[in-house]
């Protein structure tokens, strides 16, 4: 083989490479967060979660980002592992549509998708139609690679050598094992399916020896998956781990049936696809994932309850007994659920935040050293989730995000640090209990009520915000605007009536102190519950928002 050759294969791999990440990922960026909210309305049914996965992925072009998406999904808990299998199943079978397509041999006409996308990236605006060019210049430029490719190859035909290397290629554990190491280093079955159907096209594999290709492309295609899974929680990892029994167990079966009939089996579908070698192994590919899916259908129970002996046991909290509920701190961010993990999680810190402000207060009022320690062992937590959930968020923003999402990554950060603060509220109403202590400062019953009644107008603001943050539901939005404004004006009402009490020498300076302090505090953190409602509303479109800079 001259070096010509060899760069010419190595560079139209990568163009089918670049060309097959770049429309994935732009299918991503541009309609993922709607085709996330299709796969989990969905997907709550096995049956219908299988046939949304094969849409999905023959949309999407990659079962890895489908199943990566559905581990991520299981991690944050929007999916449980029964509904997760389905999607895993129609991935399965999703994933062939790129091997019928690349069958097609469509090399002729990729340059005319290459300069449409090349227009629409560089000369529109809207960022919509930059991603929409973005898919249509990556399927041009994956198959201008494979153009390349097949070329290249062509002129293998005339090395005897290279040609009888490749024929020797007999043993199907071997090709089981080359399929699996080739497609575990692309990260892509797709990509080795393809390699492997422009080769068979070309004369230089031998047919027989393709579905045994194959069947190391379906074990080598989970290794994106469990990679993604190892930061997860116990069940992202037996969805990854499904994913790799399903592929393991029904390669197995495969093998079985073709070691018993390799020659009848590969006439048949030559015959059936007209004795055109690449769209014979694209059939096969396709065949090979229904095969599967058919055999093991019935015995996907079996298959979830054996993750539970591969991977046993609960999760469990670090050190200082603190967790995450939805975010990994080690695993890979899936792009098109990297913001709802995100939000999953600050709706938990804000759930904290206000049990802990309502903790604060009874502990201010009762002087209960138990609700004291509540208080500061809860704000710890908070201080925790803090750093954890900044932390995934500088990731998250250094990835490319689905358009909708990527507006909203801005708000989070602000958001978090809204729910700290409201802790750190809920600490100061602690610190006031330890003082009132200390001085021996008495609250009168009047006293007690007020700063009550003010905290459950707070709570309420707190709990129609996080909903509006963490749903989009503003169906609460005028009663949170109205609530602002009577908390605001309870506010002043009893910081004059507080300073009448002290004119008139009816309370101590220390009480009047914590007592102004106090609802002071509470007003500040229903200013942060209204940053929080507003926080991640969509804005209103203009033609900044269409523009990059």
């Amino acid at each position: 083989m001259s070096i010509t050759t060899f760069f010419l294969l190595l560079g139209g791999l990568g163009l089918f490479l670049f060309g097959m990440k770049l429309m994935s990922e732009g299918l991503e960026k541009a309609a993922g967060a709607k085709m996330r909210g299709i796969l989990e309305f969905f997907t709550k049914n096995r049956f219908v979660g299988m046939l949304v996965g094969i849409l999905f992925t023959a949309v999407v072009q990659s079962s890895s980002a489908t199943t990566v998406m559905v581990v991520s999904f299981v991690n944050s808990g929007l999916m449980n592992l029964l509904q997760a299998t389905g999607v895993i199943l129609g991935a399965n079978i999703g994933t062939t549509v790129t091997g019928q397509l690349i069958a097609f041999n469509l090399s002729d006409i990729a340059p005319l998708f290459v300069i449409i996308g090349v227009i629409m990236v560089m000369f529109c605006k809207k960022l919509n139609i930059k991603r929409a060019g973005e898919v249509i210049l990556g399927f041009g430029i994956l198959f201008m690679g494979l153009g390349i490719m097949g070329d290249a190859m062509s002129s293998l035909r005339e090395s005897p050598h290279i040609v009888e290397l490749l024929k020797s290629l007999r043993n199907p554990f071997a090709a089981i094992l080359t399929g699996f190491v080739i497609t575990a280093i692309l990260q892509s079955s797709s990509a080795t399916v393809g390699i492997v159907i422009l080769m068979a096209s070309q004369g230089l594999l031998a047919f027989a020896i393709c579905p045994f290709l194959i069947l190391g492309c379906n074990i080598g295609s989970c290794v994106s998956a469990l990679i993604a899974s190892l930061g997860g929680k116990k069940d992202a990892k037996r969805a990854a781990m499904i994913h790799f029994l399903f592929n393991v167990v029904g390669s197995a079966f495969i093998l079985i049936v073709l070691l018993i009939g390799i020659t009848p089996i590969t006439d048949g579908l030559l015959r059936l696809s007209g004795g055109n070698a690449a769209r014979a192994v694209a059939n096969a590919h396709t065949l090979i994932k229904i095969c599967e899916v058919i055999l093991l259908l019935p015995f996907m129970n079996w298959i979830v309850k054996a993750t539970y002996k591969i991977v046993p046991g609960k999760d469990v909290s670090s050190e200082d007994g603190f967790e995450l509920q939805f975010i990994g701190e080690g695993s890979i961010v899936s792009p098109a659920t990297a913001v709802v993990d995100g939000i999953r999680e600050i709706e938990h810190m804000g759930k904290i935040a206000i049990a802990n402000l309502k903790t604060g207060m009874d502990a201010l009022c009762s002087l209960n050293e138990e609700e004291i320690n509540t208080v500061y062992g809860r704000e710890k937590y908070i201080d925790f989730l803090n750093k954890k959930i900044t932390d995934y968020l500088v990731r998250v923003n250094e990835i490319e995000l689905p358009l909708a999402d990527a507006k909203l990554i801005g708000g989070l950060f602000h958001v978090v640090n809204d729910i700290e603060r409201i802790g750190d509220h809920a600490e100061n109403f602690a610190d006031s209990a330890r003082m009132r202590i200390a001085d021996g400062v008495e609250f009168s019953d009047k006293a007690k009520k007020q700063l009550h009644d003010m905290t459950a107008m707070v709570v309420e603001i707190l709990e129609y915000s996080l909903d509006m943050f963490t749903n989009r539901n503003q169906e609460h939005m005028q009663e949170i605007l109205d609530l602002e404004d009577e908390i605001d004006d309870r506010e002043k009402k009893l910081q004059r009536s507080h300073v009448k009490r002290l004119t008139k020498n009816k309370c101590t300076p220390e009480a009047g102190m914590i007592f102004s302090d106090t609802i002071s505090g509470l007003e500040r953190v229903a200013d942060h519950a209204t940053n929080i409602a507003f926080a991640i509303l969509e804005p209103e479109d203009n033609e900044e928002d269409d523009e990059e800079d």
